[in-house]
């Protein structure tokens, strides 16, 4: 008779740490002791992750307990223990949930504890929503974190960026300047096709094109209208970094605008500093997308070459029908319109799907991006790809 597989010990303290102290007991018993014995360092990790997520505490109506918000020391040791035993992206989770469940938001009022905190973009939101309540002790420290964000997404996506939309904008200025690495090899071979030498089986062009390397000012209008309803923090965030990154740009002509149920032009402060245009912005409220919509219009001088991307869920608090209209007219006067549900590192929106439907009739694509995917999308609209085509293409690679 063929003998069980040993219990792996290690393992099933794995599992004790997934599933809390309640589990304890069961899988003790599993054990040869009869009993399961965490590591001090096991117990250090198993403490700092039942101070969010154990029901120790919780009343018989499902409220939870006021959790680590009591003792400011006792917060500063559990940021340091969960960066201690986890990394950096689990770290971010937690910290999170930390917020959502046991109220830590107020706390990030606080100076000493905001220094102990993770930065992250979900973390900026929170800053952003708290932003009229900071006191003027905490405002530099919180401007501390919410640069050290904007500094690596920048670093992230900024040379990304400038190269699609350079890339773009410069695909049909040739230049007479013979530049290896400015050879526009699709422009040169469609171009020679005709002088393919059958004997030596080679491509023997007449000519050879070159991109300029001339970056003419304001070629095309981009528009950033972003819905600042507390749904939409991180695609804010995001939204708002990249928005400053185009303004760099002196090929594009970038206008910066957020709403909820009233409009803030941004612009001014994208040329500037990312940094304080999200401190500009005021999370929460409702929403009137079509309000925005009608103020963005005044910047479609030239409808052919401008570029309008609105960042919001859908969720309609205006009028709706005449969003649609606004929205048909746009599309009809040559305008480019990409309608991101999020701009999030999930990319995973939730929205109002019948509005979406509405606009995808109206060639308007409606769908979740990563910020990893923006330099892609924002090329291929300058470039004139079919935007439906590119979307769908772009949700395929995220699948």
């Amino acid at each position: 008779m063929a003998q069980p597989n040993p219990i792996d010990t290690e393992q099933l303290k794995r599992w004790r740490l997934i599933l809390g102290k309640e589990a304890e007991q069961t899988l003790g018993e599993m054990c040869a002791d009869g009993s399961l014995q965490l590591s001090a360092s096991q117990q250090e990790m198993d403490d700092a992750l039942a101070a969010i997520y154990d029901n120790t505490g919780e009343e018989k109506s499902g409220k939870r307990s006021a959790g680590l918000e009591g003792s400011s020391p006792r917060m500063a040791k559990w940021l340091g223990d969960i960066r201690t035993y986890f990394p950096e992206e689990v770290v971010t989770v937690i910290q999170q949930d930390a917020i959502e469940r046991k109220g830590m938001r107020e706390l990030l009022l606080e100076p000493e504890m905001l220094k102990n905190v993770q930065p992250n973009v979900q973390l900026v939101g929170t800053l952003m929503s708290l932003s009229g309540r900071i006191p003027e002790r905490t405002k530099e420290t919180a401007r501390m974190v919410v640069r050290a964000v904007v500094d690596q997404i920048k670093l992230s996506l900024e040379q990304k960026i400038r190269q699609a939309v350079m890339g773009a904008i410069n695909r049909n200025e040739h230049s007479p300047i013979p530049n290896v690495s400015s050879i526009d090899w699709k422009w040169t071979i469609g171009r020679n096709l005709k002088n393919y030498n059958q004997e030596l089986k080679k491509l023997i062009p007449e000519r050879v094109y070159f991109y300029s390397r001339a970056q003419r000012s304001n070629n095309w209008t981009v528009i950033v209208d972003m819905d600042q309803s507390g749904s939409m923090a991180d695609s804010v965030v995001y939204g708002a970094v990249c928005g400053s990154i185009f303004a760099s740009l002196p090929a594009l002509e970038t206008h910066v605008v957020a709403f909820d149920t009233e409009v803030v032009d941004l612009t001014e402060k994208c040329g500037d500093d990312p940094v304080d245009m999200l401190f500009g912005v005021q999370l929460g409220g409702g929403t009137d997308i079509n309000k925005s919509v009608a103020y963005c219009e005044q910047f479609l001088t030239d409808p052919a070459r401008s570029l309008f991307i609105l960042i919001t869920d859908l969720f309609e608090g205006g009028n709706e029908a005449q969003l649609v209209r606004r929205m048909e007219a746009m599309v009809s006067s040559g305008v480019r319109v990409i309608c991101l549900l999020a701009l999030s590192d999930s990319g995973v929106p939730y929205y109002d799907e019948g509005l979406a439907r509405k606009l995808a009739q109206l060639g308007i694509p409606c769908f979740g991006c990563t910020p990893q995917k923006l330099p892609e999308l924002l090329e291929g609209a300058l470039r004139g790809h079919d935007l439906q085509s590119l979307a769908t293409r772009l949700k395929q690679k995220a699948e």
